[in-house]
């Protein structure tokens, strides 16, 4: 079991090395450069506790706007992704309930990503795997900035699984997998 130290070092290493350096996320250089992004991790083994902590990093990015997004981080929880996907279900209707719909929006990340109709080996899912289970906090208002200033976003999903597939399951998997390596 990692430190969370180590934890908050392997996923932004994962943010730089991969989701940047292969261009996974046309906005995460910017804010990596600016040191915008905030990685939490939340420890707990319980779901209901997994939402509370969700709903205190909400209120956090609202009381410090000069924070872009967050990263929360579940080292220890949701080994199974199915459990994960519930987990965010759950998530997202919160956020409406609580009055954060069109303020807030939830990008999943996941060791075991599967996007449905694909194969769990298949290198597309690598656009959504991490080193943690993760949920990305993003400001509604920032990703329409963001989109307004890149123009046509469609593109992205699917240059991004033409790219991976061209490197293949396995080199994809190494650079996730070098994640883990902080010495290197």
């Amino acid at each position: 079991m990692y430190a969370d130290t180590q934890v908050v070092a392997q996923t932004l290493k994962w943010v730089s090395s991969f989701i940047v350096a292969q261009d996974i996320c046309p906005f995460a250089r910017r804010e990596l450069e600016r040191d915008s992004i905030r990685v939490e991790v939340v420890r707990s083994k319980k779901i209901e506790v997994a939402l509370e902590e969700l709903m205190v990093e909400v209120q956090w990015l609202d009381d410090h706007p000069e924070t872009e997004t967050t990263l929360l981080v579940f080292p220890t929880l949701f080994k199974s992704f199915d459990h994960y996907l519930d987990f965010v279900e759950l998530a997202e209707s919160i956020l409406v309930d609580q009055g954060y719909e069109g303020i807030y929006q939830l990008a999943t990340f996941h060791p075991d990503y599967c996007f449905e109709g694909t194969e769990p080996d298949d290198a597309s899912n690598y656009t959504n795997r991490s080193p943690y289970a993760m949920v990305h906090l993003l400001r509604e208002e920032s990703v329409e900035k963001a989109i307004e200033f890149y123009g046509d976003t469609d593109t992205i999903p699917e240059q991004n699984i033409a790219k991976l597939t061209a490197m293949g399951s396995k080199a994809v998997e190494a650079q996730l997998q070098h994640c883990f390596e902080l010495n290197s």
